[in-house]
Formats: C-alpha cells, structure tokens, sequence
C-alpha cells in the first residue's frame, strides 16, 4: 500500500528501467557486431565498448542492483560513519518490476504512483564511448531505442513513458530518429548535456545547423527531457588529477572530485540554450531539465539578469529570464529546497521525480509531498504530477 493517501495523481518525471544483456546488440546492425561485447573478467561479466572495458556500470547486466533509495541519507545529511560506496549501497538481486513494463505497473500501484516517465540506465555510457564516430553512435542508439520499443512500448498502458534518445551529432539523422519515435508514440525524447559529436568534432546541438530538428520538436509538441548523463567532463577532472580514465560514478571519489561543481555540464547546456538563441527560435518548444538538481537554478538566474542588463541593445530578443520560464522546466533533488525554487521559478515550472529505483533517489517516492507541505494543495498537485500531464497531454486515470 502506498505512504500516503493523496487527493491527486502522481507522476514521476524520472523513473528507470534496467535493461537486459542484449538492449544494446539485439538490434545492431551486423557491420557493428562485437561493438558491443559482454565478457568475463576474472569471474565477473563487464561490458566492452569498442574493445575496452568499461567500469562506468560495476554490474552491466544489472543481476545485482543497489536498493532502491539507498543513498537517500546520504545525499540529506553526509556520511557521518565514513562508510564506502559498497556498505552505503545495500545490494540486493534485481526485480522483475525493474525490467518489464507490466511488473513495473503493479509496483508502481504499490508505491502511489500514478504515471511515470521511463529512462534507461546503460544506454546514459553509449554517447561519451563512441563519440568519435558519430555513424556507429547513431546505430548504437537506434539499436537501444528498437529495443526500448519492443520491451516497454514508447506508451505503456498511458502510464509508462520509456523515452527514446536522440543522439544529435548527425543533424539529419537525428531529425530521422525523432520521426522515427514519434510515428511509434513516443510522447517525449531524451537528450544527454553535452555538445554534439560530428565528423567535425563537438559543437553545441542549440546552434541553427539544428533548427530542423527544434522546429519538428516545436510542430510535434515533443517534450524533449535533458537528463544527467556521461557528459564527457571527465577529462577536465582527469587534468586537475593527473589521471586518464573514464568518470565511474559509483566508485569511491577523490576529495578534488568531492570539491569540483558537479553541475557545470547542466550550467553549460542551459547556457547553449539561452545564449545560442534556441528558446528564442522557437518559443513552443519544452525542455524539462531532469535529474540535475536545481543548485544551479539560483546563479543561473543571476547570470542571465547580468548578461541581458550588459549586453548590446538587440542581443537578446527578449529578457532571457521570461524565456527560461517559458521554456525550461526543473526537477530539483529530493534534498534540496523546492519551496524556495517556486519563488525563483514558479510553480509551473516545478516537476517531481524520484529517479526510482537507483540509489540515489528515493524508497518512498510519494514521500516527497512532505517537503511541499507549506505550499497550497493545488501548488502541489501541479508539481507531483499535474504540470508533467500538462506538457504531455494525457487526462487523469
């Protein structure tokens, strides 16, 4: 039974799945085979990307998994204990409900919840790994979105959303692949932080080469979601460290990468977004910021008043700060103040989400009404699911 009796729907703007051993090579195309391996390394199945093994995910095929939430404390008061990663974890064997949208359905009537968007967790390594080949990318990620479609349907039941991703380094490739999703339902796409790799090397998927692909965003009414990801910031930290080597978010980290501003790939792709002109382009497009947090919201805020009261008359179309009210949506951490983000951002622009079921989000998804308390019931309301329905248009169960 669910925490708590609401007088509301729920819906839960990050949730995810953990995919089988073949989300990524069921549906590769056979020039790429062996792209994608799994192999035994002394006992335990690793993943291989381009021959080399990857430790970005300890445990690829996801037989063990963390508890759900078990990093909730954590993330509120510290580690007074001192405890590794591996004792914070709790590792427990993978559910069915973590793999298949119908087991998924009953456990989510458990929890209280409602609807939920529907993220994968591997695919997040895809894009950093293969960067450089913006084609073998491209296939790489239709493969996991095929797959996606086969093993979640893109509208479950109109209560689970499993997002396909767009990766944007070929412009008219993505445009395709958005086709491609919304002629088999999607109602929103998923985008990592990061610049678009090309043949040319990066550059920012806001600039106009890409107005095709926000105009068909804009047209369709697609949600495009901006989840945290494999942003390829390693490197600045490996510079600082002296190291080479991939960002393995759940290893133990070095003091330098307990310092460092987690939120600068988040921070620069808004900036692409307000800065390269996008949401002024086209102004009906919606972008829902998730599993970011919203630390950045505030110096955000005060960067673009600085940037529109110094820039040349004519710069900005209009005050970056009503497009971003606009246009850009924030899904704040469970940790933090999301009474004091209403006040930045306003109620509207506020969604929920648990990032259920990964460590670091929460048991007891419903529970977050209880840092909404001081808020009116209708405030609520729009923030537990009311505005998430909204921008995807779907009526109340």
């Amino acid at each position: 039974m669910p925490s708590r009796e609401l007088n509301f729907e729920v819906f839960d703007a990050d949730n995810h799945m953990y995919e089988t051993a073949e989300a990524l090579t069921k549906f590769l195309p056979a020039q790429y085979k062996g792209v994608v391996d799994y192999i035994d390394v002394h006992g335990r199945t690793k993943l291989a990307v381009r021959g080399l093994i990857t430790d970005y995910i300890p445990n690829p095929t996801f037989s063990v998994v963390a508890s759900p939430g078990a990093q909730e404390e954590y993330f509120k008061v510290g580690n007074p204990e001192g405890k590794s990663r591996r004792e914070i974890m709790k590792p427990i064997p993978a559910i069915p409900a973590y793999r298949e949208p119908g087991p998924r359905l009953e456990l989510m009537e458990e929890l209280g919840i409602d609807r939920a968007m529907m993220y994968p967790t591997l695919g997040s390594l895809i894009e950093e790994r293969m960067r450089d080949d913006p084609d073998l990318t491209a296939a790489t990620v239709h493969a996991l979105n095929q797959w996606m479609l086969e093993q979640w349907s893109f509208n479950y039941e109109n209560r689970i959303f499993a997002t396909p991703v767009i990766t944007p380094g070929l412009v008219d490739n993505a445009v395709a692949e958005l086709e491609w999703a919304l002629e088999h339902g999607a109602k929103a796409v998923l985008m990592r932080p990061a610049p678009a790799w090309g043949y040319q090397g990066p550059r920012s998927f806001c600039l106009p080469e890409y107005d095709p692909y926000w105009k068909l965003l804009e047209e369709s009414g697609t949600l495009l979601v901006i989840h945290s990801s494999d942003s390829g910031y390693q490197r600045y930290v490996n510079e600082w460290e002296g190291v080479r080597g991939e960002w393995t978010p759940f290893a133990n980290p070095s003091n330098f990468s307990l310092l460092i501003n987690h939120f600068r790939p988040i921070e620069d792709m808004v900036a692409s977004l307000i800065g390269h002109g996008v949401v002024f382009r086209f102004p009906g497009a919606r972008i829902a910021i998730v599993e970011n947090g919203s630390a950045w919201v505030r110096p955000m805020v005060e960067r673009l008043g600085d940037a529109y009261e110094k820039a040349p008359r004519g710069s900005f179309p209009e005050d970056p700060l009503v497009a971003f009210r606009r246009s850009i949506l924030v899904h704040p951490f469970h940790e933090e103040d999301p009474i004091g983000l209403t006040k930045l951002v306003g109620v509207d622009n506020i969604l929920f989400g648990s990032d259920y079921p990964h460590p670091e989000g929460m048991s007891d998804p419903i529970s977050f009404v209880d840092e909404l308390a001081a808020l009116p019931e209708e405030d609520v309301a729009k923030i537990m699911g009311g505005n998430l329905a909204r921008l995807l248009g779907v009526a109340a169960a």
